[in-house]
């Protein structure tokens, strides 16, 4: 039996084209379609650089799909599956995926929460994935109107300590503004008694007080 630890998953790269395709018409998939995508696939091999499996993952916006599930060997496909789980998963969070569909029905996808989706659900369905034929299953990996609403109060608070922010700025300004008139205004009264002062002493037609 094959350790599943000794499993590999990677990104298909076009060293894998030719492996990938037989494995394809094994299954019965649409070999030429799919080599034009080779790079949406993940393959499992083996140690020794066997080629186990393949699954393909299209990402569209906030959603996944996982399509076009083969395998050489199936008494290893769930060992697999839940290895291109732990990627898919990653995938998901750095390109920010609140959904993922599948047409694959393997008990394992449905063990990991994968449900049957209503016409309410397939009104999210990406419109370039609805014209696949056959039941869809999706599976919700983030609350999107939780995010949403988080944003919102997150932004509400935002602006809110910007506002504040802004308040506090305009008041030191219309503080600065009076401390300079103020300044000025004793300045000026200084110079005017100055000059006054100067007048008077320097002129000598002027009476003494």
């Amino acid at each position: 039996m094959t350790d599943s630890s000794q499993f590999r998953i990677r990104r298909a790269t076009t060293d894998d084209r030719e492996s990938l395709k037989a494995l394809w018409r094994t299954m019965l998939l649409p070999t030429d379609e799919l080599e034009k995508r080779l790079t949406e696939f993940q393959v499992a091999e083996t140690a020794d650089g066997q080629l186990l499996g393949a699954i393909g993952i299209q990402i569209a916006r906030q959603h996944a799909r996982l399509h076009s599930e083969s395998y050489l060997d199936f008494a290893h496909a769930d060992e697999a599956r839940q290895l291109f789980w732990n990627r898919i998963q990653t995938l998901a969070s750095n390109h920010g995926v609140f959904r993922v569909w599948t047409q694959e029905s393997s008990p394992f996808w449905t063990r990991l929460g994968f449900r049957s989706a209503n016409a309410a659900k397939l009104a999210e369905l990406p419109a370039e994935w609805q014209p696949a034929k056959g039941e869809w299953f999706m599976l919700q990996l983030k609350d999107e109107q939780a995010i949403t609403n988080a944003l919102d109060k997150d932004f509400a608070a935002f602006m809110s300590m910007e506002r504040r922010n802004t308040e506090r700025t305009y008041e030191q300004a219309r503080m600065l503004k009076t401390i300079i008139t103020v300044i000025g205004f004793t300045i000026g009264i200084l110079c005017f008694g100055v000059a006054a002062y100067l007048l008077i002493h320097r002129n000598p037609f002027l009476p003494a007080h």
